[in-house]
């Protein structure tokens, strides 16, 4: 393991050296950062995210989760996190590879495995685990292959089902396995998730969301709760909140006009509900991101 890990730093660091954000390189990621970071919202989509090195920390509602070097974060429906890089210097920078997760590779890999015996799963779309030298071995060989564009676009595909292969037999076995199958709680909550997504600024009736995913209003809360440890206006909430402090630390003075463009009727709502998430009124709090992003660049 330690092996495959020395590997992985000294290829990750490569690649992403000089790049301020996650680096996108053949349907995958790396990403380098040599400072800790501020605490920022985003909606991530089904990901495999492996620490290098260095550690992490992202929050899914007053649900915490901390990972570091040789660990991964999987997420398997698109979730409203808050994130951010706990450990990380000059001589040891943060380290990370990130692999979007495909439901129709995972759908197929379970058509041919055939049957298998797995507990339900009923916690929330979103764990932690340590990885195994067999995942890693995969990570590594995939990032090799950039090495070589040839070799990538005939063997990168079957080295990315790989990864989704070792990922449906590790530890989170019943929550990627969800990702692939169409009548699961997962995918139900995905369909109820790429609608308030389409309208996240718009009023959303939960009756109408419940008729669109094609169940009662009870079962949507339910299964929208486990999943993602928020009801689906919490989620719409979020949402929205998320993508105007995106706009903000663009624009600081356009506080009224930002609330008004992400589904807010009263400048004052919109300020209240914005403290309360991210402890600061709008204007003072993207002053602030600007101010810390300066320093740091």
């Amino acid at each position: 393991m330690m092996r495959h890990l020395d590997e992985l730093r000294s290829r990750i660091a490569r690649l992403a050296a000089g790049s301020p954000s996650p680096l996108w390189l053949e349907g995958m990621t790396v990403f380098s950062s040599e400072r800790v970071t501020e605490p920022l919202g985003f909606v991530t989509e089904p990901v495999l995210a492996l620490v290098v090195q260095g550690a992490k920390r992202s929050a899914l509602g007053d649900h915490i989760f901390d990972y570091h070097t040789g660990q991964y974060l999987v997420v398997t429906v698109d979730l409203p996190l808050t994130s951010q890089i706990t450990r990380a210097t000059h001589t040891e920078p943060f380290l990370a590879f990130g692999l979007p997760l495909r439901p129709e590779l995972i759908a197929q890999l379970l058509i041919e495995a055939g049957p298998t015996v797995v507990p339900p799963h009923d916690g929330p779309g979103i764990a932690i685990s340590d990885a195994a030298d067999e995942l890693l071995d995969a990570v590594v060989r995939l990032l090799r292959l950039l090495d070589e564009p040839r070799d990538g676009a005939v063997l990168g595909p079957g080295v990315r089902r790989e990864i989704h292969w070792r990922l449906l037999n590790g530890p989170q076995a019943a929550m990627i396995r969800q990702i692939g199958l169409a009548d699961s709680r997962l995918a139900l909550v995905a369909r109820a998730i790429g609608w308030i997504k389409t309208y996240y600024d718009q009023v959303i009736r939960i009756d109408d969301l419940a008729d669109v995913v094609g169940v009662s209003v009870s079962s949507l809360n339910r299964h929208f709760r486990a999943v993602t440890a928020m009801s689906p206006l919490q989620y719409q909430k979020q949402l929205r909140l998320q993508k105007a402090r995106i706009q903000l630390i663009a624009a600081p003075n356009d506080v009224a006009a930002i609330g008004y463009a992400v589904g807010y009727d009263s400048p004052s709502q919109f300020s209240r509900e914005y403290r309360r998430m991210f402890g600061a009124p709008p204007g003072r709090d993207a002053a602030r991101l600007q101010t810390v992003a300066t320093v740091q660049d």
